[in-house]
């Protein structure tokens, strides 16, 4: 696929529909694309190659951009192999192809591409320099740890364009459209979400720039609102509450516990909850279960007790929370055992790991089936989540 950005900025990424599994661990049913894109100019920068996976559609697009021409630089703002998968090979095929990175990606280079030489061959760049193309100058932003280490972005400081790394992403192919921000949410909280302080940070260079479009390496280019967008990512790197409701997540062997997760979600819509959503986290997707669970200012988790510890979807789910940073929220807890309930008390140790989390009282306990003697503690908790 190849478009103009602007007159002389090009799109020349490729999308990946037949991938199952991004980072092999989370489902892409609408596939995701690996975007890349050509500066043409006195000087020719290569922004990002793409994924081994595409890689020859991803050389016929560039072959057919650069009109007979050789590029002169590659700019590599992030090392993941989805992105900088063709660097060898284009240092190969452009002998005098030079690679701008920051310093940490310029080390990293030899970890993925044993074999290439790159002496002489890297420019390091920091915080705020410059690079002359001719009429379009590249200015240098740090951006470490959205989502790794060696991350920058990179200002046009001549069409007011910024190439985004991952920051702005989103899952699904560009021939596949849809909103935005469903995708770009999970995408978010699912890559990017344990480094809010990271992105907050990255925010703020943005808010000195005049910045007219958005470039990400994945997903599509964001060209209008752009208020829109850079206010989700503020409300998401914040971990503030977006869509308020209460969100429950239960995690259930033989269905009492489902039943029970199913009669607090109606309990609550009967009291008013402004929205109610529900997940099976033994079925559903676990990053769509992450996503909401950040998404709404209220969560509910309810689990079988396993083992003397708790269903391992639900541990699963609490342990991917705390890896993405979950705070600030207000969760309740049910639990159900036939012998001896210990849900409740894992999952509450999990939760006190995370940061500014109030547990809600009452703990709901359930004796294998939910029966009528349950109802008023539930209708106790459902009005303490609402208060």
């Amino acid at each position: 696929m190849i478009f103009n950005i602007t007159e002389k900025i090009r799109y020349i990424g490729v999308d990946d529909t037949s991938l199952d599994l991004f980072e092999s661990q989370y489902i892409v049913p609408n596939g995701i694309s690996y975007n890349s894109y050509l500066i043409m100019d006195e000087k020719i920068a290569i922004m990002d190659t793409v994924d081994l996976r595409k890689s020859e559609e991803w050389w016929s697009n560039l072959n057919t951009a650069l009109e007979g021409r050789t590029p002169d630089y590659l700019v590599v703002q992030h090392m993941e192999p989805d992105h900088a998968g063709n660097i060898a090979v284009a240092m190969e095929k452009f002998p005098a192809l030079k690679v701008v990175a920051s310093a940490r990606a310029i080390q990293m280079l030899p970890q993925f591409f044993e074999h290439t030489d790159f002496e002489g061959r890297t420019i390091a760049v920091k915080e705020g320099d410059t690079l002359n193309l001719g009429t379009h100058t590249l200015q240098f932003f740090m951006a470490p740890m959205v989502h790794w280490p060696e991350v920058m972005v990179t200002y046009d400081q001549t069409d007011n364009v910024v190439f985004s790394a991952d920051g702005f992403g989103k899952f699904g192919a560009l021939t596949h459209e849809e909103d935005w921000a469903c995708e770009a949410r999970r995408y978010y909280f699912n890559i990017c979400g344990k480094y809010g302080a990271q992105v907050q940070a990255l925010l703020k260079k943005l808010a000195t720039l005049d910045v007219a479009c958005i470039c990400p390496l994945h997903g599509p280019v964001l060209t209008e609102n752009l208020g829109y967008y850079i206010g989700l990512y503020d409300t998401w790197s914040k971990y503030e509450v977006e869509t308020e409701g209460i969100f429950i997540a239960y995690a259930s062997i033989h269905g009492g516990t489902a039943e029970a997760a199913h009669k607090m979600a109606k309990i609550l819509r009967e009291k008013g909850a402004p929205k109610v959503s529900v997940a099976d986290l033994s079925r559903d997707d676990m990053a769509e279960a992450v996503e909401d669970a950040f998404r709404m200012g209220k969560l509910i988790v309810a689990a079988a007790s396993y083992d003397a510890d708790v269903f391992p979807p639900m541990h699963d789910f609490l342990h991917h929370l705390k890896l993405k940073a979950y705070q600030k929220r207000r969760v309740g807890i049910i639990e159900n055992g036939s012998w001896t309930p210990c849900a409740a008390r894992v999952m509450t140790t999990m939760l006190e790991q995370m940061k500014e989390i109030e547990i809600v009282q009452p703990v709901v306990t359930i004796r294998s089936r939910m029966k009528q003697t349950d109802l008023p503690t539930m209708e106790a908790l459902a009005d303490a989540m609402l208060a």
